[in-house]
């Protein structure tokens, strides 16, 4: 299992554990890889200006998070502002939003032109808020996107939504994608790239993320949502581009859409061969010590050139160092033992 997309996408199964009243203790741990800021391709050790000046030749910049770490939001933060210090005037490109929503934060950025006092600038913000479906998601998630789209209106950049609507997941997480309607099929971008071995190595990880349970007809329907996103990410991000080729995409997004230079990344390459895309990822320390080889492996894939998970990593301190699937498995163990008696 690749530990960095595990990590990203057992995220969900966090939440719910957390839920059901699991009481969290964090023995966090100082590592010295924390803070460091790596090139994979040389094995040196960097300092953030090095990479952003080399971020300024990029087409794509990819940032790639794990959603709930503070800290990859506030470097990703710092990184944006280090880009339009040297003159760049990058397009900020969201997961976390859907092509529908690029008019709501369009407004949102032309706001800058008006100065609110305090009150009414949480007012914009409940707007926004309401007006992006977010007021059933995340409050811990929402002050970290919302602090990205503020510095865009200070900055006066761009941003656009590159994902799927929340309904358009949700189809085709429920039929598949053969069993779409065709208007829906016409209105979903698809690179008509089909991999059989990324699909089993997909699959493998949507069966760990589950804790070991595999269910095909589940597995096949998540892989069928998660190449339709990346399709349609990747052209979103392929439009910005061509739109306004000398800005910048700055790509804000979960690793796992970008690890080992695959997903969205092998997708935006596929549409336009030879673009310049700098896949930068911010990965948590594991749960034990690990030395730096082991986070940097090469990924041996049938058809793939070994890539390591990203161009640039640098490490960062832990959200959480507890284990979703061994509560789970607990969990699991009690609910048998009771029907038994």
């Amino acid at each position: 299992m690749r530990p960095i997309l595990k990590t990203i996408l057992l995220l969900a199964m966090g939440s719910i554990i957390q839920a059901c009243g699991v009481k969290q203790v964090e023995p966090f741990r100082n590592d010295p890889l924390i803070g460091k800021l790596i090139n994979t391709s040389t094995g040196e050790i960097m300092e953030m200006d090095a990479l952003v000046d080399r971020l300024l030749s990029a087409d794509v910049i990819y940032l790639a998070e794990k959603h709930d770490n503070p800290e990859h939001h506030r470097l990703q933060n710092e990184i944006i502002k280090a880009l339009t210090a040297k003159g760049k005037r990058p397009q900020l490109g969201f997961e976390f939003f859907s092509t529908g929503d690029t008019p709501i934060l369009l407004d949102f950025l032309d706001s800058h032109r008006a100065k609110h006092p305090d009150a009414v600038e949480k007012q914009v913000e409940t707007m926004l808020r309401k007006q992006l479906g977010w007021d059933d998601k995340s409050d811990d998630l929402w002050p970290y996107y919302f602090e990205l789209l503020s510095l865009a209106r200070k900055e006066n950049l761009l941003a656009a939504g590159l994902d799927l609507s929340d309904a358009q997941k949700r189809r085709i997480t429920r039929k598949g994608s053969d069993n779409l309607t065709e208007i829906e099929k016409r209105s979903i971008f698809s690179t008509r790239l089909d991999d059989k071995t990324y699909r089993d190595y997909m699959c493998d990880i949507f069966a760990d993320v589950h804790c070991g349970m595999k269910n095909p007809r589940m597995q096949s329907r998540l892989f069928d949502t998660w190449i339709a996103r990346n399709d349609t990410m990747a052209h979103s991000i392929v439009q910005l581009h061509d739109a306004e080729p000398d800005r910048p995409v700055v790509v804000i997004i979960g690793g796992g859409h970008t690890e080992h230079n695959l997903g969205v990344v092998d997708r935006v390459r596929h549409i336009i061969p030879g673009i310049s895309q700098f896949n930068v990822g911010f990965v948590e320390i594991a749960r034990t010590p690990s030395g730096v080889e082991d986070y940097l492996a090469p990924l041996e894939l049938e058809g793939y050139a070994p890539s390591p998970p990203f161009d640039y990593v640098w490490f960062t301190q832990r959200v959480s160092y507890q284990d979703p699937c061994e509560k789970y498995r607990k969990r699991l163990e009690k609910s048998r033992l009771h029907r038994k008696e």
